[in-house]
C-alpha cells in the first residue's frame, strides 16, 4: 500500500467549509504545466478516475480504479492515514491560527529551560530565514505552526544537537494532549548561515497514538507482520508496525518498498508514504515540481509492478490533497485516487468510495482477520 502524499483528485462536497472550493491537485497540476506524462499510471487507469490533461482514459485498465471520500473531519496527514487504517475521527485535531496559548508555550519553555521564538503560523523555510539569526545568537528554539494541526520546533544543528531537539519535541508531545492534542509535533533541524539556511533530513514526527485499534494493530496481533517505509512509523506512533525504515525522499521510499517486497515473506503488509509531493511541492505552490515528481514516480512504477509476486496486491492511493495551483499553501479537502493491481485483481470501476476506511476493511478480508470499521470491503475484485 503506497500513499502518494497529497495527490488529491478533486474537491469533496464539503470543500467550501474548509476553504478549498475548486481544489483538484492532480487535475489542476496537469492544466498548469500543459499536461502530465504518466504512461504507466495511465495504463493502470489513473485517467479513468478523473479527466487529467495528458493522461487519457484507457479502454482496458490494468487495475481496478476509483476514488475515495474522507469521512473524518479534517484534511491532515494523520487523519487521512488513520482513516486508511480504519480509524475514522468525528472531530478534527486542534489548530492554532493565532499561535499557541500561554499555558502551552510557557509550560514548554519551563520544561526545556529556555525561551522560544516565533509562535505563529508560517512556512518552515520562511520562518527560519526570519528568525534563524536570532536563534543562533540566543539558542532559543523557533516554535511555529501551520494550517495543519502541528507544533513544529526548528533549531540549527550547530546550536542545538539533534538529540536535544528530539528530547524537546518529546516534551512537547507529552504536553500536547487532550484539548491541545495536536496531530503531530515535528522536529525541524536546519543548517547554514544567515541568508542561506537549509532544512536537513533530520526531521522527525511525534504523533499522537491512535485512540483505538487500527487494521495495523490487528494484523500484528494476528501474527502478520507490518513493514513501514517513510513516515508511516511516525504517523502511527510506532503502533501496529513490526519494522519500519525512515526515508529522505520519494526515491528512497520506492527503494525501501521494493526491498521489502523482494525480501519479506508473505503474508505481510508493506505500508509506504511518498512525502515529497506534499512537503516539497504542494505546500510550496510549485506545480512544475509536483508534475516532475509525479513523472519520476511513474518512471519507477514498472519496478514496483515487476516486484509483485503471485497473489501480491498493490494499492496506490493518497491521504488528502494539497493543490499547488491555489493561493493556499494548506492541504485541500479532496477525493483521493484508488488503484488496485495484481495478478489476481479483476480490473473494474470501484466507483466513489464513501470512506478511506474501505481499504482497511478490504485488507482485513484479504488477510482473514477479524476487524470491523465503517469501511466497506472491495475484496470481491480479487480472484479466489
Amino acid at each position: 500500500m503506497v500513499v502518494l502524499d497529497s495527490v488529491g483528485v478533486g474537491e469533496l462536497p464539503d470543500a467550501a467549509l474548509y476553504g478549498d472550493t475548486g481544489s483538484n491537485t492532480l487535475g489542476n497540476t496537469a492544466m498548469a504545466v500543459g499536461g502530465l506524462k504518466l504512461p504507466n499510471l495511465g495504463k493502470l487507469g489513473l485517467g479513468n478516475i478523473i479527466p487529467i490533461l495528458g493522461v487519457p482514459p484507457t479502454e482496458q485498465p490494468a487495475a481496478a480504479w476509483g476514488k475515495m471520500a474522507e469521512q473524518s473531519a479534517g484534511k491532515d496527514t494523520t487523519t487521512g492515514h488513520w482513516e486508511i487504517a480504519g480509524l475514522v475521527l468525528d472531530r478534527p485535531f486542534p489548530t492554532y491560527p493565532e499561535g499557541f496559548p500561554p499555558e502551552i508555550l510557557e509550560a514548554f519553555e519551563q520544561a526545556i529551560g529556555r525561551k522560544t521564538l516565533g509562535n505563529y503560523p508560517a512556512s518552515g523555510t520562511e520562518i527560519i530565514a526570519e528568525l534563524g539569526e536570532e536563534h543562533i545568537k540566543t539558542g532559543y528554539p523557533i516554535v511555529y505552526t501551520s494550517a495543519d494541526s502541528v507544533f513544529q520546533v526548528a533549531a540549527h544543528e550547530g546550536v542545538v544537537p539533534l538529540e536535544t531537539l528530539y528530547e524537546w519535541c518529546q516534551i512537547a508531545r507529552d504536553l500536547l494532549q487532550g484539548e491541545h492534542g495536536v496531530g503531530r509535533v515535528i522536529a525541524r533541524p536546519f543548517v547554514g548561515e544567515p541568508g542561506n539556511f537549509v532544512r536537513t533530513a533530520g526531521r522527525r514526527d511525534f504523533s499522537l497514538e491512535p485512540p483505538a485499534h487500527t487494521i495495523l494493530d490487528v494484523l500484528v496481533k494476528s501474527g502478520i507482520p507490518v513493514y513501514s517505509v517513510g513516515k508511516i512509523m511516525d504517523i502511527f506512533a510506532g503502533r501496529g508496525i513490526t519494522h519500519g525504515i525512515p526515508t529522505k525522499n520519494n526515491q528512497a521510499t520506492i527503494d525501501g518498498t521494493i526491498e521489502f517486497m523482494q525480501t519479506k515473506d508473505a503474508p505481510c503488509l508493506i505500508f509506504a508514504n511518498c512525502v515529497d509531493f506534499d512537503m516539497l511541492w504542494g505546500h510550496r505552490n510549485n506545480p512544475e515540481g509536483y508534475a516532475k515528481g509525479l513523472q519520476e514516480f511513474d518512471e519507477r512504477l514498472p519496478e514496483i509492478l515487476e516486484a509483485l509476486r503471485p497473489r501480491d496486491i498493490l494499492l496506490l492511493l493518497a491521504d488528502h490533497g494539497c493543490d499547488p495551483t491555489t493561493s493556499s499553501t494548506d492541504h485541500s479537502r479532496e477525493y483521493v485516487p484508488l488503484l488496485v493491481v495484481g495478478e489476481d485483481v479483476r480490473p473494474q470501476n470501484l466507483g466513489i468510495r464513501e470512506t478511506y476506511a474501505d481499504t482497511a476493511q478490504t485488507i482485513a478480508e484479504l488477510f482473514g482477520v477479524e476487524f470491523t470499521c465503517s469501511g466497506r470491503s472491495f475484496a470481491h475484485i480479487v480472484k479466489d
